[in-house]
């Protein structure tokens, strides 16, 4: 009866673990991390973030420890936020010289000047309001706040910054922001588009740990409505358009069908951020026993590799550097 049976064996590539190694389509390498940093005003400060654990705030003088830690593991590149106090209408403190990335930037690149830094270019963390622009009638003035952020991201270069990614959702962002620094010289100076940022709620950690939260309304005027997929294919073909050089999809896991919708459709680099709440959620899991961290982990991740990222924004790069490290 058996040898009239035709069927596949497909388990034949599944037989042991050399052999599963051999076969496997997709791989993490620690690479394609960028890992996320938040950097404060003050001296001797360490806070570390209530609901995400293992993630600090942490002052100039305190920095180079957690960047020289990243670097030992071999990562490449760090993402900064800023944290500060003096806060304005119109976010000053994005864009003056002396400002909390600006400093920041100046300080690891003189200790590790081929580190990539990224610089997060936007002004939520700087307005007395919370919200990524200038303010007319409780709404965000979209064509007044693309100056200031194009002032920012030149004020991010010139102390050393590699990458912009602008993550503010502002109609013509990246072409106010290309224009700006070919006009100032940077031509070489890539943008990394968060042009798929959906207006979610696995932002809330986040939001306590730039100190960032809107103080009126929410941002669902400028951020993506989490049910619309094709509108995410539009603002990635814009930004391209415009001058971006890596196209952003934010949240990831959540999202991973736009992920690799834009994969498709985009022949730039695509990265993932996995966002502070996607963080939080495997972290109180983990510690309550609930589940296998690591697992967890390196199976989110893949996935996000699956769907098409090329690169991952993620609070878990030391640890998955670790990971990878053991395994070798």
């Amino acid at each position: 009866m058996a040898n009239e049976i035709t069927f596949k064996r497909h388990r034949r590539l599944r037989s042991s673990s050399a052999m599963r190694s051999l076969v496997r389509e997709n791989h993490l390498r620690i690479d394609d991390f960028i890992y996320p940093m938040f950097v404060i005003e003050g001296e001797n400060i360490k806070n570390e973030i209530p609901s995400m654990p293992g993630v600090f705030q942490l002052s100039l003088d305190l920095l180079l420890d957690e960047v020289r830690e990243a670097y030992d593991l071999g990562i490449k590149a760090i993402m900064f936020f800023g944290v500060i106090t003096a806060k304005d209408e119109i976010g000053t403190g994005a864009f003056i010289d002396d400002g909390i990335i600006q400093s920041a930037t100046r300080l690891v690149k003189e200790a590790f000047p081929d580190m990539l830094i990224v610089a997060d270019t936007c002004l939520c963390e700087y307005t007395s309001h919370g919200h990524c622009g200038v303010i007319h009638d409780h709404d965000v003035a979209n064509d007044e706040s693309l100056e200031l952020l194009a002032k920012t991201a030149v004020s991010q270069v010139k102390a050393g910054a590699d990458i912009i990614a602008p993550s503010n959702m502002m109609d013509g962002f990246v072409a106010y922001i290309r224009a700006a620094l070919d006009e100032a010289g940077f031509t070489n100076i890539p943008i990394m588009s968060y042009a798929v940022k959906y207006s979610s709620a696995f932002y809330g950690p986040f939001r306590d740990a730039a100190d960032s939260a809107p103080q009126f309304g929410d941002r669902k005027t400028y951020q993506m409505d989490p049910a619309n997929r094709l509108e995410a294919l539009r603002e990635a073909e814009s930004d391209i358009e415009e001058g971006a050089d890596f196209i952003m999809v934010k949240p990831a896991l959540s999202y991973l069908d736009i992920v690799r919708d834009v994969r498709n459709n985009c022949n730039v680099p695509v990265v993932a951020y996995n966002v502070s709440g996607e963080y939080s959620m495997v972290k109180a899991a983990a510690q309550n026993g609930w589940i296998d961290e690591q697992s967890i982990v390196m199976e989110m991740l893949t996935s996000m590799k699956r769907a098409g990222a090329d690169i991952i924004l993620t609070y878990f790069a030391k640890d998955v550097a670790k990971w990878l490290k053991e395994e070798q």
